[in-house]
């Protein structure tokens, strides 16, 4: 349930970008209904795969699809509607 809008639509992306200095997670929780959004960075937990439909991305391809959240959203919104996402994951 989204706590802004109550609806049952989060969606959730997590990435392991390659430029971290460190094993980093990123991580976008969003509600495909209101669009309200939050974006976290975390130590990227040792064992922890997953899948990243994102990855066959070049850098600069990668750069030009986060260079507006708005449309970054839009995208993955699409990549779920497709059943693309949700990702998987394992330890």
């Amino acid at each position: 349930m989204c706590p802004a809008c109550g609806e049952r639509r989060l969606r959730a992306y997590v990435q392991n970008p390659e430029n971290a200095r460190r094993p980093t997670l990123v991580s976008y929780v969003w509600c495909a209904g209101c669009r309200k959004f939050v974006g976290t960075r975390a130590k990227h937990p040792a064992g922890l795969v997953f899948s990243d439909p994102l990855a066959v991305l070049t850098g600069p391809e990668r750069r030009e699809l986060e260079r507006s959240l708005v449309g970054f959203l839009a995208h993955l919104d699409r990549l779920w509607d497709d059943g693309v996402l949700p990702q998987s994951f394992a330890a």
